[in-house]
């Protein structure tokens, strides 16, 4: 492969004419101040693609449903619990239908890889399926379809809150004890060999509300290695409850508890003390922001700037699926914190491009949650590369250092020309080279599925 680029952001500066080849997935040699050859793919403008940390795929199908308000106070809790109802008829042509939807639309919007926060492992009466890796294996097929870079992260979720009730329910689909997961991570990873070999594999003990400190220590202690992805501070409900079952916030009994390094993902760190905040920025791991999502449950904002004093890392990912979009959820992640503190351009250490300042950080944020050789143009790492339109209205105008201002604050998917997924040239001209068969699929499947609703 040789991709030649007008402008491409290497590090932190902004090269022109420059030439990237690559080989057995990875990036083999950069250029600097060449012509283009006959056989190079010329696009405008090159980036590192971001990896999408965070996904539920099966919850893109549900994107319009859960917009109506009912009577008495909207809240995520009641958004849980239409998604329970929604699971009751999800079948497994259904998972890998939705699954290959979200990841073309993940890629095409400038997502290379994606991390899989897999928690539907049942039938819906909460048996178990022949192969207990039955959804992952959709998820698998719908990776290998699309080529995304996968990292999957099967969930253990063994409780219906943090006083250990049982599961009911929506729930049973998710349950496992820990014998059970372990069972399910080994059958996930004998299968994970069928996918290319950028694809990753990690844990998701789901939350401090849906596991309990000893399933966590056993756990850990049998997976010492590869990402640990958890739900953490979403809702102030949930900090007020696990305060009151382990007498600390979640992030702060984590921290306590736990050895939290760079391995660790803690997806909507959203409601931290400032203490916390500090404490998991110096910790190494990484804070999952979904800020889409986290806006459309109401969930609140996540404190930005103080998490960047200290020296945190981010990345970001789509959640629900509900919009996927790189240049909304790192436009969404900014003017949270400007709503919040009424003022302007938070989300930047010192002084320079926020645009840009946004999108570094969460690509090396989102490479390394998910244990993912990539976040730059560099030789070595996996060609995840993403190339967008210079003579789009919202950048026609810029110069090289405003270009990620233009695409963060004016631009979208529609942006996105090119993308590769660990050399995979899956998107040109702005379209999945599968789009219409898995659109064609997908429509048949929610024919079917909204006939049941």
């Amino acid at each position: 492969m040789r991709i030649h680029a007008r402008h491409m952001l290497m590090g932190d500066k902004w090269v022109s004419d420059a030439l990237v080849t690559s080989a057995a997935g990875k990036i083999a040699s950069i250029d600097l101040g060449v012509r283009p050859e006959p056989q190079d793919h010329r696009v405008d403008i090159l980036l590192p693609a971001l990896a999408n940390l965070h996904s539920h795929t099966f919850q893109r199908a549900m994107a319009g449903m859960t917009e109506v308000r009912a009577a008495g106070k909207e809240s995520f809790w009641t958004w849980r619990d239409l998604m329970y109802r929604f699971l009751n008829h999800l079948k497994p042509d259904h998972y890998e239908a939705i699954a290959a939807l979200a990841f073309m639309e993940m890629q095409e919007a400038g997502f290379a890889s994606v991390g899989e926060f897999h928690y539907v492992h049942h039938q819906q009466c909460g048996a178990s399926y022949d192969d207990p890796a039955e959804l992952s294996a959709r998820v698998f097929s719908a990776a290998n379809e699309t080529a995304i870079g996968l990292t999957h992260l099967p969930v253990l979720y063994t409780y219906g809150g943090v006083n250990q009730e049982p599961l009911s329910g929506g729930q049973l689909r998710f349950a496992n004890d820990v014998e059970g997961f372990l069972k399910l991570h080994e059958a996930c990873a004998s299968q994970l060999g069928h996918l290319p070999k950028d694809s990753n594999l990690g844990i998701a003990p789901h939350s401090l509300r849906a596991t309990s400190p000893s399933d966590l220590t056993q756990v850990l202690g049998a997976r010492p290695s590869g990402p640990v992805h958890i739900h953490i501070a979403e809702q102030m409900r949930e900090v007020a409850e696990v305060q009151a079952k382990l007498g600390a916030r979640p992030v702060e009994w984590l921290l306590d508890h736990v050895e939290v390094d760079a391995r660790w993902c803690l997806v909507h760190a959203t409601h931290m003390s400032d203490a916390e905040t500090a404490a998991l920025a110096e910790s190494g791991a990484v804070a999952g922001l979904c800020p889409i999502t986290e806006a459309n449950l109401g969930d609140g904002a996540f404190n930005g700037p103080r998490f960047l004093e200290h020296g945190g890392a981010f990345g970001i990912g789509s959640d629900s699926n509900v919009r996927i979009s790189v240049a909304e959820e790192l436009r969404t992640l900014e003017y949270s914190q400007r709503l919040r503190d009424m003022q302007r351009n938070l989300m930047i250490k010192g002084s320079g491009s926020v645009g840009q300042a946004l999108y570094k950080w969460a690509a090396q944020g989102g490479a390394q949650a998910l244990a993912r050789a990539s976040g730059e143009i560099k030789v070595g790492l996996w060609a995840d590369l993403v190339a967008l339109d210079q003579d789009h209205p919202s950048l026609c105008a810029l110069k090289p250092d405003q270009l990620l201002d233009g695409f963060c604050f004016a631009g979208g998917n529609d942006l996105v020309t090119d993308c590769w997924s660990a050399g995979r040239h899956m998107v040109k001209d702005g379209q999945h080279a599968h789009r219409e068969a898995i659109l064609s699929r997908y429509r048949s499947a929610m024919s079917d599925l909204v006939s049941a609703l």
